[in-house]
């Protein structure tokens, strides 16, 4: 059997590595700081020390999905449901590029409301202030990702959540494995920038299956993959479960970003949940984007995928100076750029 140090040493090289040695990596910990290290070599040569942040505007916390893990499923009675009107989603980005921002992500629970014709409207508008957008609003038709493209909107993030298709059908009731992968490839023929991601620590996913994730984002050359540990919420059927790890999710993101080494990988807020450096550590093993919440007042707590979110009082301001005081710390800088993937 190889040593474990052969295969991060061979894996910073060659950007490659079998998925037998990615489940031991995930595994055993002995050398999980050589393999920090390594994946931060990685991130430097390949995509620099720029930090990208990415201005997240959270519009809407209605969903028709009933996934058992999360807060917004449709069949939680236990939260204040809300929208942001058009306009006022469209002045929370222009106050954000203010700040700095030189991307708005639009996220959204899967709700009807937003037809295309609306969220054309915002995209077009947002797009005049010179900025890159993301979408993350879930399952659409070919046509309707083509519209959106054309209104302006340059990356999509839609997480595939597993690639175990028994775990998804358990873990997204009604919702079809196939369809997923097909809204994936889709939004790569017409030309977005494709995010996608899994969740760590779901009840019955194993190591192997994990693997078989940072596989599939290879497989598929993702431009960006955003991972997060499994945060169990009270108001779903998973509120007894353990949930996720944040060491095994970081493991994660630098074994991703030995084998993807071009891609943006982002220290997601879950990540800091977790652990209070969270975020700097993560951006210390392979990580290279920040998506501060730009969404005021009490939209912030009611987006509630997971328990304990951080910095849901906080003000817009004050999240873009602490998260920036913290890259500076470890001695970065925020970029200046749109942030696109520059492949190699």
């Amino acid at each position: 059997m190889k040593n474990l140090l052969s295969v991060i040493e061979n894996a910073e090289k060659s950007h490659y590595m079998e998925k037998d040695d990615i489940v031991r990596l995930i595994k055993e910990s002995k050398y999980d700081d050589e393999l920090f290290k390594a994946a931060d070599r990685v991130r430097e040569k390949y995509v620099g020390n720029e930090v990208h942040l990415r201005g997240l505007i959270e519009f809407s916390n209605i969903c028709k999905r009933n996934c058992m893990y999360c807060g917004l499923r449709r069949s939680n009675k236990n939260i204040e449901r809300y929208r942001i009107p058009p306009d006022k989603i469209i002045e929370l980005a222009r106050k954000a590029v203010g700040y700095g921002y030189r991307t708005i992500v639009m996220q959204s629970g899967e709700d009807d409301y937003y037809t295309v014709d609306i969220l054309k409207y915002i995209i077009s508008n947002i797009k005049k202030m010179d900025v890159a957008i993301t979408l993350s609003i879930g399952e659409k038709t070919f046509e309707e990702y083509k519209a959106l493209k054309k209104a302006g909107a340059d990356r999509y993030l839609i997480r595939i959540e597993t690639t175990d298709p028994e775990l998804y059908r358990a873990m997204d009731p009604g919702m079809s494995h196939e369809n997923r992968k097909k809204c994936i490839r889709d939004l790569g023929k017409l030309g977005y920038e494709v995010g996608t991601g899994c969740l760590i620590g779901l009840p019955n996913q194993s190591m192997e299956s994990l693997a078989d994730d940072i596989l599939f984002f290879k497989e598929i050359d993702a431009d960006m993959v955003g991972v997060g540990p499994f945060i169990p919420n009270a108001d779903t059927p998973l509120k007894d479960a353990d949930g996720g790890k944040f060491e095994i999710a970081r493991k994660i993101v630098a074994i991703m970003r030995l084998l993807m080494p071009d891609i943006n990988i982002p220290a997601t807020t879950a990540m800091e949940t977790l652990n209070k450096d969270g975020r700097t550590l993560t951006l210390r093993s392979g990580a290279n984007v920040v998506m501060p919440n730009v969404t005021e007042g009490i939209y912030r707590k009611l987006y509630a995928l997971y328990p304990g979110k951080i910095c849901t009082g906080d003000t817009p301001a004050h999240c873009v100076n602490c998260i920036t005081g913290k890259i500076v710390m470890i001695g970065r800088e925020v970029a200046s750029t749109k942030g696109f993937r520059m492949k190699m």
